[in-house]
Order: structure tokens, then C-alpha cells, then sequence
């Protein structure tokens, strides 16, 4: 018998949804048979604005969740228009999921960057690479101006900017703007087969209010933002997820467990060592001279603890100022090894406005001259101290201003000042320098006995590390219970290289929703951390 639509209604039911199906191709095809495809497509007409931003807003993403399906066409389309390297990628697929296993939910996510209406990453660099355009509100980076020092992938809390070895530069997404510019739709909206991203226009400075703000649970307000995101009040990014759905409840990233030890950047572990180092040994040196203007009773008890009472105490001031001088020029040294592009690094003062690491870099330049006049003028010792210890400040405002939570100044302040007080005191009061740094060890562990992620790191892949930190610590107070001695130096260096080592590879650096990954099992992580099954009412 022939199929008919007579014979067969279910036939003729499936056809006649066939043809109502408002699919991107149907649309582009009612467009053309109407006359209005010419110079600009249909299609295009629909994923971006046809007129320019207004004063007060700008262009950003939006992603409609309920189109995307995960597919990865943004992502292969990207990468071809932007000809980026093999392991390179400017945008991401992500995925949501519930952590109820009664109520299974899955939802894919497409990234890239936000182009916030406050960027972190232009706020943080210290060469002005990155400019923010003033109509179209699209973050730019700059290439040619980029030193490579990552900082503003440390500053960004969602993973934007991506590191290119081969280069020695960062680069990111930047909206296809010449495509904008010239009418058509950005390589991830135009690549979409179901046009889940397109290019919107947004008020910048108040509530982004999209047709359909996403919702989370029945009580949770909607946001123009994503579940599972970083906190979005940091940079204020522009990107719209809408939905006509409401989310459940208890979502999150489904690689959310999923431990990533992050790049141990061995250039900056050695400098954030040997500076601390440095200007301890400079405030040690800047106590020594002032003991020669004490009565001579007192400096004689106090000179009892030097490595050699036999030397006299300007001698003494003389050699902690050399070694306080040679710690560091290394250290100096050592950083510019963390920059991609080095030749640039001249440029590196221009952020000094709103960057901490032009600031750092500036007091530290200053210090290193005042520190290599104080060898000449031992009288420079006290400006010495007080420019290193500025200086010192400055780095550990470089990290606590990434907002990262490891990275807090309750962590940071002690590691890095912690340094300095316990290389002061191994020449002026050895036996308090061994409590003080037992002290240190002891704060440190803390991070190491609780459920976050930098905990887990360091109970996981990071173990040997942690292990090896606390003996070299162990060894150090003992050697300095004995008195000031090369060893017990040399395991104070051990034991601080080691912690500034544990400083970046056990942060926990925030990002946008990913892909879950098999390792987490293996590293530690707590049955049931994703799915929970609740207790019965």
C-alpha cells in the first residue's frame, strides 16, 4: 500500500510540523522570498543591532540557554576566523548540573569574554595594553603594547584572557569588532546553527533587564548572570543569559569539584622569596646601625646574637647591607624571566595610576637604587627599610586585588611579611626568629584543614610540596635554636621558595562553568561532592 497523508495521519501530523518549524534556514529563506536580503543578510539583521550604542550603553552577548545545545560550532568558528593556535581558544562550552540526584539537570553554556562595563584585566595591567572603546564599550587588547606578564589572567575572574607561549603575549576575544564594523554578525553568532548568541545593546551603570532574565529556584531573584559564575558585582560584566525556563535549585558547575593545580610561575616564586628576603635583611641592617648609637652596654648583649661578635658592628651592617643588596638584584632578575615579551618591559611603570604592579615595580626600582647607595652611605639604611617595606606592601596588593580567595590579605600579608620579620631577626635575634617562624608554619597549615579547594590541593596533588615546606621549616628552627648558621638560612630559603611555590599552585582561580574532568576522583575528592542526596522530609 502507498504512504499517503490519507492513509497515514500521523504522517501527514509530522510534515505539517515540519513546515512550521522557525529554523534559521526557514527564516532566511521567508526573508529572501520578501526582497529583504540585499546588503546586510536577514540572518545578520537578527544577531546584531542595527544602530550604534547610545551614550550610556554598549554591546555585549547575549546566549539564549535555552537554544544552546552544546554543540561547540562557536568555538570551532572562533578559532578559524581568529586563526589561533592549535591548543588556543577564545571561547568555551561549559555545562550546569544539579547536585540533586533525585531531579537530574543538565544545561551547556557558551563563554567567552564578558566585555565588563568595569574590566578587571584593563584596571590590572601595568603597560596599558587594553583599551575599552568609548562607543561600542567592547574590551580591546592591544598586542603590540602586551609584556606578557598574565597578570590580568590572574585578574580576571572568568578566565578571559589566555596566554600564548609562542607569542610571549595574551590575547582574547574581542567581539569580531571590524566584523561589527562592517555590518556582520561576530564569527560565534554567525556560526550557531541555532542562533542561541547574538549581539545585544545594554545599559551600562544599572540593572541589565534582558526579555528573559534567567531564574534560579522559586524564590531566587532573577539575574542577567549565570549560576555557578563568579560573583559578577567584581567587573560587572555584560554578557545576558536569558531563558523561559526556571532553573532548579542547587546547581552549579559541573567541573566544580575538579581540582586544578594552577602554572607554579617559578620567576615570581623566586622573586616574591628573595625580595621579602631582601628587605628584611635591610631592616636588619637598618637595626644594626642604630645600635651603635646605643649605650655600649646594650649593644654588647645584643651583639652576642650576630653571626660573630668578634666583628664590630659597622662591619656587621655593612655585610647584612650586601646581602640584603645581592638578594635583591636577583630577585629583580629573576622576574623579568616571567615576562613574555621582556624587551617591553620598560613600558611596565605606565599603569602606576591603577595598577599595583606598575607601583610595585616602581618603589622596588626606587628601592634597589636607594639599597645600592647605602653601600657607599650606610646612613641610607633606615630610607632603605622603609622604601622596601612600601615596596613589599605593593606585592602583596598585587594578589590580594585579584579577590581570589587563597590570595586574601589575611594570606597574603602574613606569607610575605612573615619573610621578611623571620630574615630580620635569623641575624639580629636568632632564637626569636625560630618562634616567629614556627608561628608562620603553623598559620600556613591552616589552609590545609578545611573542604575549599586549596585545602583538597594540598591534602592531593600538591602533598609532597606541603610535606617538604614543614621539614625544611622544622630543620630552620632548629638550626636557628642553635644560633644564627649558614644551614639554618639556607632551609629558611628552602622552606619560603617552597610556600611561594604552594602560593600560586594551590589558589583556587575562579572561572566560568566547565566540563567536568575524571582526575577529581583521583585527587581526593569527597563521594557525593556533586551529587547530594538529600534527607527525606
Amino acid at each position: 500500500m502507498v504512504a499517503t497523508r490519507e492513509n497515514f495521519p500521523l504522517l501527514a501530523e509530522l510534515l505539517a510540523e515540519q513546515q512550521r518549524l522557525d529554523t534559521p534556514v526557514a527564516r532566511f529563506s521567508s526573508a529572501h522570498d520578501l526582497g529583504l536580503v540585499s546588503r546586510r543578510s536577514a540572518i545578520d539583521s537578527q544577531l546584531i543591532p542595527l544602530t550604534a550604542p547610545r551614550p550610556s550603553e554598549q554591546y555585549a552577548f547575549e546566549v539564549d540557554l535555552d537554544s544552546c545545545t552544546g554543540c561547540k560550532s562557536c568555538v570551532a568558528a572562533c578559532h578559524a576566523l581568529n586563526g589561533l593556535d592549535d591548543t588556543e581558544t577564545w571561547r568555551d562550552v561549559g555545562l550546569l548540573v544539579s547536585n540533586d540526584r533525585r531531579h537530574p539537570f543538565t544545561q551547556t553554556v557558551t563563554t567567552a569574554c564578558h566585555h565588563c562595563a568595569d574590566p578587571a584585566c584593563l584596571n590590572g595591567c601595568p603597560v596599558l595594553a587594553y583599551e575599552k572603546d568609548p562607543v561600542t564599550g567592547i574590551v580591546r587588547h592591544l598586542d603590540d603594547q602586551c609584556i606578557g606578564c598574565q597578570y590580568c589572567i590572574l585578574k580576571c575572574p572568568y578566565d578571559a584572557p589566555k596566554y600564548n607561549a609562542r607569542l610571549g603575549i595574551v590575547r582574547k576575544c574581542d567581539l569580531c569588532h571590524s566584523r561589527l564594523a562592517g555590518g556582520d554578525a561576530p564569527a560565534c553568532a554567525q556560526a550557531c546553527p541555532t542562533h542561541a548568541i547574538r549581539i545585544v545593546t545594554v545599559t551600562v551603570g544599572g540593572a541589565l533587564r534582558p526579555d528573559r532574565p534567567v531564574e534560579s529556584g522559586r524564590n531566587a531573584p532573577p539575574t542577567t548572570f549565570l549560576p555557578g559564575a563568579p560573583d559578577p558585582g567584581y567587573t560587572q560584566p555584560t554578557t545576558c543569559y536569558v531563558t523561559h525556563r526556571t532553573l532548579p535549585d542547587n546547581q552549579v558547575a559541573a567541573d566544580a569539584a575538579t581540582l586544578r593545580p594552577q602554572p607554579p610561575h617559578w620567576p615570581l616564586a623566586i622573586m616574591l622569596t628573595l625580595l621579602p628576603v631582601a628587605v628584611g635583611l635591610a631592616c636588619a641592617a637598618s637595626a644594626l646601625l642604630l645600635l651603635r648609637r646605643l649605650p655600649p652596654s646594650v649593644t654588647y648583649y645584643v651583639t652576642l646574637s650576630l653571626p660573630s661578635p668578634r666583628m664590630g658592628n659597622e662591619s656587621v651592617t655593612y655585610y647584612v647591607t650586601l646581602a640584603s643588596w645581592v638578594a635583591g638584584a636577583l630577585g629583580l632578575g629573576a622576574s623579568v624571566f616571567h615576562l613574555g615579551q621582556p624587551l617591553r618591559a620598560w613600558r611596565i611603570f605606565l599603569g602606576w595610576r591603577k595598577s599595583w604592579l606598575s607601583r610595585e615595580a616602581l618603589v622596588f626600582g626606587a628601592w634597589f637604587g636607594i639599597a645600592t647607595a647605602t653601600l657607599v652611605l650606610p646612613a641610607l639604611a633606615p630610607l632603605s627599610a622603609a622604601v622596601g617595606v612600601a615596596g613589599l606592601a605593593c606585592s602583596a596588593m598585587i594578589y590580594i586585588d585579584t579577590r581570589r580567595h587563597f590570595w586574601r590579605a589575611a594570606q597574603t600579608g602574613p606569607r610575605f611579611f612573615g619573610t621578611a620579620i623571620v630574615s630580620a631577626l635569623a641575624i639580629t635575634a636568632a632564637p626569636i626568629a625560630a618562634f616567629v617562624l614556627l608561628a608562620k608554619l603553623a598559620w600556613e597549615s591552616r589552609t590545609a584543614f578545611d573542604g575549599s579547594v586549596t585545602a583538597r590541593l594540598q591534602r592531593g596533588p600538591l602533598r609532597r610540596a606541603v610535606a617538604l615546606r614543614d621539614v625544611c621549616g622544622f630543620v630552620a628552627v632548629i638550626g636557628l635554636l642553635a644560633g644564627p648558621n649558614p644551614f639554618a638560612f639556607a632551609a629558611i630559603f628552602a622552606g619560603e621558595l617552597i610556600e611561594r611555590h604552594l602560593f600560586f599552585r594551590a589558589v583556587d582561580a575562579p572561572k566560568m562553568p566547565g566540563l567536568p574532568s575524571g582526575a577529581s576522583a583521583k585527587e581526593g575528592l569527597p563521594a557525593g561532592a556533586l551529587a547530594k542526596e538529600p534527607a527525606p522530609a
